[in-house]
């Protein structure tokens, strides 16, 4: 069995709902432990559950959200964890924000590039149906704009490749980066 190593990073997977984050981020996650990493993805969508239910969506909420959810990474990174964050981050501020509390040489931003009118076909929790009934306020790609980030660490396109590629891309990022030491 290959091992490897890894003193900690942050993997910031943002992107669209219905983008493959959550999907991209579980593959990694098995990947990382048959490799003997340890490493936890943080979702957004289950930190809105327990950490987060007291947010709303609102500007301050969001930029709220995704500070706590960068603070939770940065402590699991400290501990030689990757974290694994799959969140929307709609806003280049809340990206930016993650990586100044992380550290920039800790922290890998990934944009999962995924067209919205795929997204949408995918909706796999109907919230881009509910969004366009009235129901969500505010949701991102019909209410609330989604800025792409200008130049993410790395880009992820679900289209050209498959959840497993997408996650040996990642691998083979880490470790291009020394974030992963495979050996």
């Amino acid at each position: 069995m290959e091992t490897a190593t890894s003193t900690g990073a942050v993997v910031w997977l943002t992107g669209m709902s219905g983008a493959g984050k959550s999907t991209i981020a579980q593959a990694l996650v098995k990947r990382l432990q048959m490799l003997a990493i340890r490493s936890t993805v943080l979702d957004g969508d289950v930190l809105r559950t327990g950490l987060n239910s007291d947010l709303g969506f609102s500007e301050t909420d969001r930029t709220e959200n995704l500070r706590r959810v960068a603070h939770v990474a940065d402590l699991f990174c400290r501990e030689g964890f990757i974290a694994i964050t799959a969140t929307i981050s709609p806003e280049p501020e809340h990206r930016d924000n993650a990586r100044r509390i992380v550290g920039d040489t800790r922290f890998v931003e990934v944009f999962i590039d995924t067209p919205f009118d795929i997204c949408e076909q995918r909706d796999p929790k109907g919230l881009y149906k509910r969004a366009r009934r009235g129901e969500i306020a505010r949701f991102t790609g019909i209410g609330s704009a989604y800025h792409a980030p200008v130049r993410p660490d790395l880009v992820l396109r679900t289209l050209e490749s498959s959840i497993d590629e997408c996650a040996e891309q990642l691998i083979e990022h880490l470790t291009q980066e020394h974030l992963l030491q495979r050996g």
